[in-house]
């Protein structure tokens, strides 16, 4: 195949044109250190390599990118790498050489997470367990932060947390029934469990008003 233009095009790109006509998209640094120009010969093997170290690179440069503004999991960075920038494959070692680099850490990422939803956002244990599991964290890491966070319950975190958003958002809770119902459907969306929101609303006392 015979290179017969190569165009420049936006985010990084450079459009080739092979026998005349529109061909594949390579990223840019991989092109100019091809060395390629218009009227050389490119065999199949070395199109397919160029495709590749393209794939490679833009995936590696996303992942630089997607760190630098916030930490990820390494199925979360993955993912986003895979649906924005590159195929799953390039994404996949992208993140893998991110997590060697000591860039990604599941652990460490694990645990800011678990503390942000549970101190922060105020949310319930399955809620926090359900989003860990979104971000492809390890099962038995899970159970072990909610173990660490349940442990820490002695002083009462989980009952504290359902009445602070109660306070904060159905503050008219214990007069109004049809708020009471809301502020209940809330925190069951928020991850709290039946005995946990009854706690938290102290809910025995209140019945037997």
């Amino acid at each position: 195949m015979e290179l017969t233009a190569a165009e420049p095009r936006r985010k990084g790109l450079v459009q080739l044109y092979l026998d005349g006509e529109e061909a594949v998209k390579l990223d840019r640094e991989v092109f100019l250190r091809a060395g390629l120009r218009p009227g050389d010969q490119i065999s199949d093997e070395e199109l397919h390599q160029l495709i590749l170290d393209s794939d490679a690179r833009r995936a590696k440069e996303k992942a630089l990118y997607l760190l630098e503004h916030r930490n990820h999991s390494k199925r979360e960075l993955t993912e986003k790498i895979a649906r924005t920038a590159a195929s799953w494959e390039a994404a996949e070692a992208a993140a893998g050489q991110m997590e060697e680099l000591g860039l990604v850490d599941d652990q460490a990422y694990a645990r800011d997470r678990a503390r942000e939803m549970f101190l922060r956002k105020r949310w319930g244990p399955l809620r926090v367990k359900q989003e860990l599991r979104r971000k492809g964290i390890d099962g038995e890491l899970i159970e072990e932060l909610l173990e660490e966070y349940r442990q820490r319950d002695e002083g009462g975190l989980v009952a504290e947390n359902v009445r602070a958003v109660l306070e904060t958002k159905y503050s008219g809770w214990r007069e109004d029934e049809k708020q009471r119902r809301r502020a209940f459907a809330a925190l069951q969306r928020r991850g709290y469990s039946y005995e946990e929101i009854r706690e938290g609303m102290a809910w025995d006392e209140f019945e037997a008003e």
